[in-house]
């Protein structure tokens, strides 16, 4: 961890001297600024990630029909069926996990910022980690933003004012990402795609996880809960954005763009989940026509 800590300390130093030099801002809402400017500039820097994902996920919706005839042609053979399964995915350059690839790589982010935060809370000048000096982990373990500690969780806190500030940041966070992942499944996934175990699984995750987050929550110091808070909020407005301009065939965003362009007089782009591809059959073999013998002797004639 002590690269990430010194990469996320660099970063926070960088926003952390800019917003410094504003007049009238407080040592509790440069930190927080900073913060945001942390998730900012890391999310900028997942957006060839975020490219992967749009590219994959989409490309796993269109592969659908094909997944489906494997299942019945090798459902008796597993082993068969994931062969083939990776194969398709092969050749039409998808990866099934790269929905994952954003919140995996913000995740050791997320833990190093976290301990960051934590550790100077809990040991002050102690607490310093990567390139912040003992100056910048006592200003942040004491620092307040809007009279809540920004070190202190929910949990921890000594003033009321901090409890109310980290609930209300969980109650967004929880929010904001049931919104996101709501947005998805009902705008930006085709009709095929929203049936079956996988599809009733994220069903099940959709309702699940926010409260899960919600728990965890109140233990996240309220400078962490910020950065969870601006990171989804950033995950919901790129999701808008690309349903919005490019959405997946097949689906409800697929038709309201094509309404919109419709309505601009643009050229409307075919929906490419219906377009059926023609299928040349082999012509069927003819048969010699039957000859009698006196016939075919004349033939060989």
């Amino acid at each position: 961890m002590t690269p990430l800590y010194y990469a996320v300390s660099a970063v926070l130093k960088a926003w952390h001297w800019g917003f410094d030099h504003i007049p009238g801002l407080s040592d509790g809402w440069v930190w927080v600024l900073s913060i945001i400017g942390l998730t900012i500039t890391i999310r900028a820097m997942l957006i060839p990630l975020f490219v992967k994902q749009i590219k994959s996920s989409r490309n796993m919706q269109l592969l659908q029909p094909k997944i489906k005839e494997l299942q019945k042609k090798y459902g008796h053979d597993r082993e068969r069926l994931t062969q083939e399964q990776m194969k398709l995915w092969k050749e039409t350059g998808t990866n099934p996990f790269a929905s994952c690839l954003p919140l995996l790589a913000q995740m050791p982010i997320f833990f190093a910022l976290f301990r960051t935060i934590d550790q100077a809370a809990k040991k002050g000048a102690d607490g310093a980690k990567g390139f912040l000096t003992r100056e910048d982990a006592t200003s942040l373990s004491q620092s307040e933003f809007l009279g809540g500690r920004i070190a202190d969780t929910f949990i921890n806190a000594e003033h009321l004012q901090t409890q109310v500030i980290a609930i209300f940041l969980v109650i967004v966070m929880c929010a904001t990402q049931f919104l996101t992942q709501r947005q998805l499944m009902a705008k930006n996934m085709p009709a095929d795609a929203l049936n079956g175990p996988y599809a009733q699984q994220q069903k099940m995750l959709l309702y699940i996880l926010p409260p899960v987050f919600a728990v965890g929550g109140i233990f996240f110091p309220m400078g962490v809960l910020f950065y969870w808070v601006t990171s989804n909020f950033w995950t919901m407005g790129q999701q808008f954005y690309v349903i919005r301009r490019n959405p997946a065939p097949g689906t409800p965003a697929f038709k309201a763009k094509q309404q919109r362009d419709a309505a601009k007089g643009k050229d409307v782009a075919a929906d490419p989940s219906t377009v059926v591809d023609e299928i040349v059959k082999p012509k069927p073999r003819q048969q010699p026509k039957k000859q009698t013998r006196n016939q075919r002797k004349k033939g060989g004639r």
